[in-house]
């Protein structure tokens, strides 16, 4: 375990494995420990760096409220850090974090070898209604209430066992993340910004083309009402000219529930999971 402090802001950050770079973010809530499954089958192919957001698993308070640019400086930033800035790396994004690692491949291409979307966040039409102030606002606003009513030790690891079936998390772990008022408050920023995000990426992707880069995206499946969001998977990928490939059955938590469809969509063709 070890912590590199980017904008004044304590980053928790795990680096393991050898070979090639390969950065692995979580989506909104999620901690560094959701990608064990994937990690135990990259190692021996991959140099994988993991990180927690400010307001994320172990890293220290989200001071102010996230961009999309912000994330995707982030992630260089981290990779600076931990010794790998000059590295071509395979950014993969789960989620809100499939917004982040999209954005990092547009922005830095010298510095982006692949692309890999797991399950991620899908706005055809993005807007916001409300000016991004008040929902900041209203987010800290929130977020101390509920931290002041001791709310997030109380529940919050309950919470996450119940959301979170056959968790692969230990439970001190997951005591320790989610029993802490600094990822509600840090969860509340990113889902009160989420819509500002989206907006952000639609502006990138006039600007900044992938200009080939290989792109997966691994959209997850578990029948029924699932046909729908498969459909806006399919069509993203179609959008950006990836590979599309299907983790079924799984629901949002690919990570956990394929990890090997993760790890084929990160491998090269004669790499083995």
């Amino acid at each position: 375990m070890s912590f590199v402090r980017i904008g004044g802001v304590p980053h928790h950050v795990r680096v393991t494995g050898s070979g090639p770079v390969c950065v692995l973010s979580s989506g909104l809530g999620l901690a560094w420990f959701d990608w064990d499954p994937v990690v135990e089958l990259l190692a021996p192919w991959r140099t994988i760096v993991r990180f927690d957001r400010p307001g994320a698993g172990l890293s220290g308070h989200a001071r102010v409220a996230p961009t999309l640019v912000g994330e995707a400086e982030r992630i260089a930033r981290v990779l600076g850090a931990v010794g790998f800035g000059g590295c071509p790396a395979t950014v993969v994004g789960h989620s809100l974090a499939g917004f982040h690692c999209e954005a990092f491949a547009r922005l830095f291409p010298e510095r982006t070898s692949g692309l890999v979307l797991v399950d991620s966040s899908v706005e055809e039409r993005p807007r916001v209604r409300v000016p991004r102030g008040v929902r900041v606002g209203a987010a800290r606003m929130v977020g101390a209430v509920l931290s002041g009513a001791g709310l997030p030790r109380a529940v919050g690891p309950l919470l996450r066992r119940v959301a979170v079936r056959g968790d692969v998390a230990s439970a001190a772990a997951v005591g320790q993340v989610y029993g802490s008022s600094r990822v509600l408050r840090g969860s509340l920023l990113e889902y009160a910004t989420y819509g500002d995000a989206a907006l952000q990426l639609t502006a990138l992707r006039r600007e900044f083309p992938l200009r080939g880069l290989p792109v997966t995206v691994l959209a997850a499946y578990s029948g029924g009402a699932g046909v729908r969001w498969l459909a806006r998977q399919r069509a993203l990928a179609a959008s950006l000219d990836a590979t599309f490939r299907v983790a079924e059955p799984s629901g949002h938590l690919v990570m956990r529930d394929a990890p090997g469809g993760v790890a084929e969509a990160v491998l090269a063709p004669g790499d083995a999971p």
